[in-house]
């Protein structure tokens, strides 16, 4: 039904449909990163406009394209308070583009819709090349290839699947130079970078934790990163700590890192022992400078592009921000120590709190001081009470806590009893501080996953993790997960909380829960091989690859030349397939054609048509007799192609010609 409406609509309207669905597919991705007066403004538009072209309507005058230009501007001021940069520049573009089909008439403005729908399409990868944003504009690609094909047909109705074949055998054709031009053009560092951090109210990692501000966490299901390890060896998964940052700084209700100045005084002193444990990360981009590795990893990891430091928390920093996807390779000691072992002066203020902060907390602590049992306990002693008392004392482990108020230690310990991992971890640290023993937060993500396809271990949002380090004499820093003592399948077995499925997957789950994780499995092992082989193809890549082509010390002036001689190459096969299929043309008609020129330009015209022995007629007629030299070539011409036996060859024929004084 919908098929025979589209047949019985005029072509031109046919066609602006068309293009306005390949607009609309460019655009649909772009909609979460748009303001939402622009997404709803650019689907009105079009839908306008494909009102119009479907009941032959005018287009609005000038007038209303000004105005609409005008308020489109003025809104993307105010929006991005300026209108440079890529967010506002690409409000603008989404934008213009939907404006441009309310004046599109003649081809001119097509064409100008056609280039800009693909720089439009383009912006797509400023905030996500992801493998589905790679297929949606492979789409678009192909609509908007067919749909300038289809302008180039301006003559009768030809069906839009002629100008797809077309289409696709363009891309075909050009995809050989798309995949050298991958391989070989120099990696640079991409124009521009992730959105900001939007952490807040999600498991993920961030550089700040402010305890009892969040009532209920939300799950994030998204991959963090992707770890191979060395021959598949997976250490223990109770020692799968990953480093983030460390936040030593306390007032109250937030937890910061330190200033540099007071990590300098404290170095890390790490003493390693045990087998090392070799592995690669490929991290998502996360705008942070934060380099994910196992804990500990003495030795700096090999990440092409960056420099890498480490701070005296154990912690490997970029020198910028990690915007893109990227892949390392480092190598860690699950069995270490670290820090000063004896107690100094830098280590006071791993035991300050804010002045009359939590008083029941430091109450508690006072107790634990004055009982007999633990007179004069050591650091050890006192922290495993503590994690007795988080066993049995009726806590849980809970992402709905509530939301909690100024004393958040002294409510988890004696009123709620119940937190995630930050509720946790902060109390437990304020109590050890209370004790006078120091101690700190770490963040970062702690379990995982296997993929049983690729075989991966996956880190997602939902594994970030918050632990505690406490100080001890004669060792040093010693890692204490204060969660586990409540929630050991959270630090042990990982049976972790899951995030509610969507619709589809909620079904399939409800039907076949094997089902269901083997899809996931498999989408996110084709996603590893996009990311691994396409989005991380880096300049180092290149350089390997130039060592298997026989190159010792492989530099961008070799990937140059290979570049250089592999276009030479195809430009001289391009010139001898050229001339393969000149050759392949019928060369009678072809010599047909140039003594038709020749005639043409003695002031005889003749049909497309015209035979040999008309042309010769023609001649006789004009030069009355004066030109029979070239009257008998062309019947000559003739015979050879339709005579039973002909006398002459056509290589004869074609000498000859060259030879011969044509009238003028």
């Amino acid at each position: 039904m919908l098929n025979a409406r589209l047949q019985a609509l005029p072509r031109e309207a046919r066609d602006t449909l068309f293009l306005l669905a390949v607009i609309g597919l460019i655009l649909l991705p772009q909609v979460p990163n748009l303001p939402w007066w622009c997404s709803t403004l650019a689907a009105i538009v079009l839908l306008w406009r494909g009102t119009l072209a479907v009941q032959s309507a005018p287009l609005p005058g000038k007038g209303w394209r000004i105005a609409l230009l005008a308020l489109t501007i003025a809104a993307t001021y105010i929006t991005h308070r300026t209108l440079l940069g890529r967010d506002a520049g690409v409000t603008l573009v989404v934008i213009l583009l939907a404006l441009k089909t309310l004046e599109l008439r003649a081809r001119r403005d097509a064409f100008v819709v056609f280039f800009l729908g693909f720089f439009t399409m383009l912006t797509n990868f400023f905030y996500s090349q992801s493998l589905l944003t790679a297929f949606a504009m492979l789409l678009a690609l192909l609509g908007l290839l067919t749909a300038l094909v289809n302008a180039h047909m301006p003559v009768g109705r030809p069906p839009l699947t002629q100008a797809a074949r077309t289409a696709g055998w363009m891309a075909l054709m050009g995809a050989p130079i798309m995949l050298v031009l991958f391989l070989l053009f120099p990696r640079m560092a991409p124009l521009w970078g992730t959105p900001s951090d939007a952490m807040a109210g999600r498991t993920g990692l961030s550089n700040t934790m402010r305890v009892g501000t969040i009532t209920e966490l939300a799950l994030d299901d998204g991959i963090a990163a992707r770890i191979r390890f060395d021959g598949g060896r997976v250490p223990p998964r109770t020692t799968l700590y990953f480093r983030g940052p460390v936040l030593s700084q306390f007032d109250g209700r937030e937890w910061t890192a330190a200033p540099r100045f007071q990590r300098a005084a404290a170095p890390p002193n790490l003493r390693v022992r045990g087998p090392a444990t070799g592995y690669e990360v490929t991290l998502e981009p996360t705008n942070r400078p934060w380099v994910l590795t196992l804990d500990a990893t003495p030795a700096r990891p090999d990440l092409p592009g960056y420099e890498l430091s480490a701070t005296p928390e154990l912690q490997w920093v970029a020198n910028r921000p990690i915007s893109d996807l990227v892949r390392y390779r480092a190598e860690s000691f699950t069995q270490f120590e670290s820090g000063p072992v004896r107690r100094t002066t830098a280590l006071q203020s791993y035991v300050a709190l804010p002045p009359g902060s939590n008083p029941r907390t430091v109450a508690l602590a006072a107790e634990m001081r004055a009982d007999p049992a633990l007179a004069g306990a050591a650091t050890p002693a006192l922290v495993q009470h503590v994690l007795q008392r988080l066993r049995t004392g009726g806590y849980s482990y809970t992402l709905e806590p509530g939301l909690y108020g100024d004393e958040t230690a002294d409510e988890f310990w004696f009123d709620r009893k119940a937190g995630f991992c930050e509720h946790i971890a902060s109390a437990f640290v304020v109590l050890m501080r209370a004790l006078d023993i120091p101690a700190r937060i770490v963040a970062g993500f702690q379990g995982g996953e296997i993929n049983g396809i690729d075989n991966f271990w996956v880190l997602r949002n939902s594994d970030a993790h918050a632990w505690a380090e406490v100080w001890q004499e004669g060792v040093g820093w010693v890692r204490v997960d204060p969660t586990g003592a409540i929630s050991p399948d959270r630090v042990g077995q990982f049976r972790r909380l899951a995030p509610q499925p969507g619709l589809i997957a909620g079904a399939i789950g409800a039907m076949n829960p094997t089902l269901s994780q083997n899809l996931r499995a498999a989408w996110e092992a084709v996603n590893n091989g996009w990311n691994q082989w396409v989005l991380n193809y880096t300049q180092s890549r290149q350089m390997d690859l130039l060592k298997t082509l026989g190159f010792e010390a492989p530099s961008l002036q070799d990937l140059a030349l290979v570049l250089l001689a592999l276009l030479v190459v195809a430009s001289l096969g391009g010139a001898a397939w050229t001339l393969w299929e000149r050759s392949q043309h019928d060369p009678w008609l072809r010599l047909l054609g140039q003594a038709r020129a020749r005639l043409r330009q003695a002031g005889i015209e003749l049909p497309e048509g015209a035979s040999p022995r008309q042309m010769a007629e023609r001649l006789a007629e004009r030069f009355d007799g004066g030109a029979e030299p070239a009257r008998q070539w062309l019947l000559r011409l003739e015979a050879q192609r339709y005579a039973r036996a002909p006398a002459e060859a056509l290589p004869a024929l074609r000498r000859e010609f060259r030879r011969l004084a044509w009238p003028r």
